[in-house]
């Protein structure tokens, strides 16, 4: 997947498996700086539902590096900061069989 790069002040959002089928797209630009838990809100508002569907069972990497999203999200907006040009990753699980 080629992806173009981020406006100024933005950051990169990736989105693989059943997040791409959830909101029909590879990846979106965010303003940026934002916490996970604003990340979230931003989200859930864009596409309705991401939340219960997609995000509460799906990994997330900033610039490839996991995050542990329940403790991110336990310290609200004073958590993690994603920064512009930061490209973080909503990896869904994958089910094999």
């Amino acid at each position: 997947m080629s992806v173009p790069k981020a406006p100024s002040g933005h950051f990169t959002l990736l989105y693989f498996a059943a997040a791409t089928s959830f909101t029909q797209k590879q990846y979106d630009f965010i303003p940026a700086p934002l916490s996970i838990e604003q990340l979230h809100t931003t989200l859930e508002t864009k596409y309705p539902g991401i939340s219960e569907r997609i995000l509460k069972s799906s990994a997330l990497t900033i610039n490839l590096d996991y995050v542990d999203v329940e403790q991110e999200l336990a310290k609200g907006i004073d958590g993690m900061q994603i920064q512009p040009r930061d490209e973080v990753a909503v990896i869904p699980p994958v089910s094999s069989g």
